[in-house]
């Protein structure tokens, strides 16, 4: 599958499920959490940078926001 702000959400949520139906430790939810974040920091980062540059978005990051 490919990395996309649906599948990425759609991700967090099987997680939290699977955890609120004990088939996932804490422990294993919270560093698929961690992994998250890390990921839409990136993405913030890109982001800030084009700003600041007045460079176009990267293509990369347009996928992964609107796929």
């Amino acid at each position: 599958k490919e990395l996309t702000a649906k599948n990425l959400k759609s991700a967090l949520w099987e997680t939290l499920r699977a955890v609120k139906e004990g088939k996932m430790e804490p422990g294993q939810a919270d560093s698929i959490a961690s992994q998250a974040r890390e990921i839409l920091r990136t993405t913030n980062t890109q982001l800030r940078v084009a700003q600041q540059s007045k460079r176009p978005v990267a293509t990369d990051v347009i996928q992964f926001a609107e796929n």
